[in-house]
This record gives structure tokens, sequence and C-alpha cells, in this order.
């Protein structure tokens, strides 16, 4: 098992904006082709207008192939042109839990 973590800085002033539009159009299609919806976050303290999200998969190719298929649908396409505009940086990290962690 392994745990994606997707770490957006999103502009000043259009985190609200950002999570509603994800919240219509994005996370209806992530959850279709994803599933493993570990959690969703915002910040509050520190360093702001930052959204985080951690998806679970069986491994590097389930990821993919999953990836590959949502990639695919015109609809993510779509939703992207929604909000590329709002989003100023990615960060993408592959977690690998360690023998005790609580998620394995």
């Amino acid at each position: 098992m392994i745990v994606e973590e997707r770490d957006y800085r999103i502009r000043t002033g259009k985190l609200g904006l950002f999570v509603a539009t994800y919240t219509e159009h994005g996370l209806p299609l992530q959850l279709e082709f994803l599933g493993g919806l570990l959690g969703y976050f915002t910040t509050e303290i520190g360093e702001l207008n930052r959204v985080v999200s951690l998806w679970r998969y069986d491994d590097l190719a389930d990821r993919s192939a999953r990836r590959g298929r949502m990639l695919a649908d015109p609809r993510w396409h779509a939703y992207l042109d929604m909000v590329t505009h709002l989003i100023e940086t990615q960060e993408t990290r592959i977690l690998t839990p360690s023998s005790f962690s609580p998620i394995r």
C-alpha cells in the first residue's frame, strides 16, 4: 500500500473558490476513478492557502492505472480548465507506511 500526498498552494483569496469548485466538479470524478480518499485538508495556521489531499493505492501500478483512466476522461480536463489558474504550485509525494503505521 502507498499513499499519495498532494499539496497545492492556492492563489491568495482564492481558496474558497478552489475548494467549492473541487467539491462540485473534481471530487466526484476523483472518487469515481481513484477511490481511496484518506483525507482532504486546508491550512489555518502557518502557511495559508494550502490544500493537502491523501489518496490510498495498492501500489504504483494501481495508482498509474487509476490516474490514467481519469486523465483520459474529458470531464477531468474540463475541471482542470476551471481550477488551473487558481493554483500557484503543486507538490506530490508518494508515502510508504512504516511497519508500525496504523494505516498499512
